[in-house]
């Protein structure tokens, strides 16, 4: 049985999970294709904790939106970071598209409650 208090403790699991794919992509980019010892351990381990909490929260959540939220929380923190720090591209077009990602994500966090 889901109650509300189960509910919200899946979604804050999500939200960490979310978070921590962004540390993982980030630290993975940084290992250099596992070439960099702390990089590659950073992004690894992460990515163990990043999984573990998304299957804790799978556990209250829908599949599909608990997996769209994780994925939309991974790209669009990767995406800024690569922006911010990275010097990637902040054109107009890409940042309409991760702002409809952002909205997805949003959406289905309203639906889902």
């Amino acid at each position: 049985m889901h109650t509300p208090s189960t509910t919200t403790l899946a979604w804050i699991l999500l939200i960490v999970a979310g978070l921590l794919e962004i540390v993982w992509a980030i630290a993975l980019k940084q290992s250099d294709g596992f070439s960099r010892l702390w990089p590659s351990v950073l992004g690894l381990t992460t990515a163990a904790i990043s999984f573990a909490l998304l299957t804790l929260a799978l556990k209250d959540l829908p599949a599909g939106s608990a997996y769209a939220v994780w994925v939309g929380i991974g790209a669009l923190g990767v995406a800024a970071v690569g922006i911010l720090a990275l010097g990637e591209s902040a054109s107009p077009a890409r940042l309409g598209c991760l702002l409809l990602i952002l909205i997805g994500v949003i959406g289905l966090r309203f639906i889902e409650s």
